[in-house]
């Protein structure tokens, strides 16, 4: 019924504009309406169109319309806002002209050249990569007439090409038979792929598309890149051929948004008069996505305005083409200098393994192949430190007056002296040693000082996600007697193949908390880097009790790394603690001694600290 209120509403709004007497057939809504009844080709949008039929058909008054073409615009709009397809269209041509599908010309072998060179675009660019421009598609048997002059004119010399770019910017027509040829031709020969179904309404018959297993010609393969270009003007079987090589992760599409088209549209005359209208007759549907491009068009992959659709192109060829050079150059450098040299092999030959399958394929730009290259680092090494970066360069140290040092001291560290005379300590990132030593008396004397003579200190390291680590041994050495020097950590440095100790210093900014006097470390999982070697160390040497959740489990601060001579950088973690005694903290965390969610870690803390000073009271 909502069919019928919006057709009929429609025609008596516009026949009060003008004549008083029925100007054409009262039979012309009806035959319009049993067109679409039997030819739509998605009949189950066509709820209410009986009763459509039945209140057109006994309301004479809806065709006092002024002239021809306003009926049609009104007829149009009624049944394009009723099933909601704008590809419905009805119009007056009294001169209407059937058109007839372009047939190859039965020409001599040199005119039919000529025809298909004016026809067909073809270009090798800069860089050997190849560039098509066919604006109609031909079916399977006009395709298999020309066959040999296609392949001898046209596909041979796209063949050595390393790239393509397929334009189909231009192209408004073709035969829903050329979509599995066209499609073949970038897929494997075997086994077959179900591309597309196409059900088609007037025969109530669907018929499903598969890659071919045997073409005239090489096969362009699967591995080499392809581009396609669209533009708004890309309508039905280019679409169709658009959506299946993307979907099928075989092509980048580059441009606008497609048309909208239809796979199949035809054209009925409605009755003995000079209206037509247009109706889609079959649509396609996806075996991949469920769906289809028909009416809402094929999105790219990359949009840009279609005049700037072939420079995007040659930039994302120019791209990929470096890829290769660019995972073998970072496959080496993590085999080489990665902390752990087992893991390093092992991403190193993953890596390339993925590169190798394809899955670097569908790069379009460097920060899009910077985000694929850090994950997948990431996915194979566990390693949340081992990434690509932007290799911005760290601004000089700034000298600051005292009384500046002393506002950031404040804002970066927090103290605090509990119950019981228990000290508390904040701070969310570890410092460079060199500059912590710079001002290490104003630290002293505005944070340490503060803690320093409590009995018992807790250290927040909840929030801190590490720094450099320089400055361990020296803020270890705090919490340790200056009479007996002891060996906090061994680090191993891959890339050089030295070890270092890292030892207790001798002489300290300020007074020592001492050996004796109870320490509590919190922790969570956002505690990392430096932090847990901190906490490493202290829990492995007994110095701590660790309350909270286990630690991030990241690494030493990386090196960066820059790819041969590109301009792509790799942060490389190359160090890692002491693994004599077993495995250290990298990868895994550091685990509590009394787990508890991170929240809760300070009062869990504070609670041990007064139980056990209060039972001393």
């Amino acid at each position: 019924m909502a069919w019928s209120f919006l057709l009929v509403a429609s025609l008596f709004i516009l026949g009060d504009i003008g004549v008083s007497h029925a100007s054409f057939p009262p039979t012309i809504i009806v035959d319009m309406a049993k067109i679409i009844m039997d030819n739509y080709c998605s009949p189950e949008k066509l709820t209410g169109m009986k009763e459509a039929i039945s209140a057109a058909s006994s309301n004479t008054d809806v065709l006092k319309i002024p002239d021809a073409e306003s009926l049609a615009n009104v007829l149009s709009a009624g049944v394009q806002n009723t099933v909601s397809d704008p590809r419905l269209k009805v119009s007056f041509e009294p001169n209407y002209v059937p058109e007839v599908a372009p047939q190859m010309p039965p020409l001599p072998p040199e005119q039919l050249v000529a025809v298909l060179q004016t026809s067909i675009k073809l270009d090798i660019l800069e860089g050997n990569i190849g560039y098509l421009r066919i604006d109609h598609i031909l079916g399977e048997e006009a395709a298999d007439k020309v066959g040999p002059l296609l392949l001898e004119l046209v596909w041979n010399k796209i063949l050595p090409t390393s790239a393509l770019i397929f334009d189909l910017r231009y192209t408004g027509s073709g035969d829903a038979t050329g979509i599995p040829y066209i499609v073949s031709y970038f897929t494997q020969a075997e086994p077959p792929i179900h591309i597309d179904s196409i059900y088609d309404r007037p025969s109530n018959t669907t018929t499903k598309l598969f890659s071919m297993s045997k073409l005239l010609g090489e096969r362009y393969g699967v591995t080499k890149p392809l581009i396609i270009l669209t533009s708004r003007n890309t309508k039905g079987i280019a679409e169709d051929i658009a959506y299946c090589l993307k979907n099928m992760r075989r092509a980048t599409i580059v441009g606008e948004k497609t048309a909208g088209g239809s796979v199949k549209i035809n054209k009925f005359k409605v009755s003995d008069t000079d209206f037509y209208i247009t109706v889609p007759t079959a649509k396609c549907r996806s075996p991949i996505t469920g769906s289809t491009w028909e009416v809402t068009g094929v999105t790219p992959n990359v949009e840009v305005v279609a005049e700037d659709a072939l420079a995007t192109a040659i930039k994302i060829l120019k791209i990929r083409a470096q890829i290769p050079a660019i995972i073998e150059g970072t496959a080496t450098l993590i085999a080489d200098n990665y902390a752990f040299e087992n893991i390093g092999a092992d991403v190193a030959t993953k890596l390339k393994v993925l590169q190798a399958n394809g899955v670097y394929n569908m790069i379009v730009s460097k920060s899009d192949l910077e985000e694929k290259l850090s994950s997948d680092l990431q996915n194979l090494s566990g390693d949340k430190s081992l990434k690509t970066t932007s290799n911005a360069q760290s601004p000089p140290p700034m000298e600051y007056p005292p009384e500046v040092y002393i506002d950031l001291i404040k804002v970066s560290f927090t103290t605090e002296v509990f119950e019981n005379n228990i000290g508390y300590l904040r701070f969310d990132m570890f410092g460079d040693f060199e500059e912590v030593k710079a001002i290490a008396q104003i630290i002293v004397e505005h944070v340490w000082n503060k803690v320093v003579n409590t009995d018992a200190m807790i250290v927040d390291l909840r929030n801190n996600i590490g720094g450099p680590t320089t400055a361990i041994a020296g803020f270890c050495s705090y919490f340790f007697d200056e009479d007996k020097e002891i060996v906090l950590d061994k680090l191993y440095d891959r890339s050089s193949g030295t070890t270092t100790e890292l030892r207790t210093l001798p002489e300290l900014t300020g007074a020592r908390y001492g050996s004796k006097k109870s320490l509590i470390i919190l922790t969570s999982g956002a505690t990392a880097g430096a932090a847990e070697e901190f906490v490493y160390i202290m829990k492995k040497v007994g110095r701590a009790m660790i309350v909270g959740a286990t630690t991030n489990g990241s690494s030493h601060p990386p090196k960066t790394f820059r790819v041969g001579e590109t301009d792509i950088f790799i942060d490389i973690p190359t160090i890692h603690s002491d693994t004599i005694a077993g495995p250290a903290w990298e990868g895994a965390g550091v685990a509590p001694h009394i787990p508890v969610r991170a929240e809760d870690a300070l009062e869990a803390a504070k609670g041990i600290f007064n139980k056990h000073f209060g039972g001393q009271k």
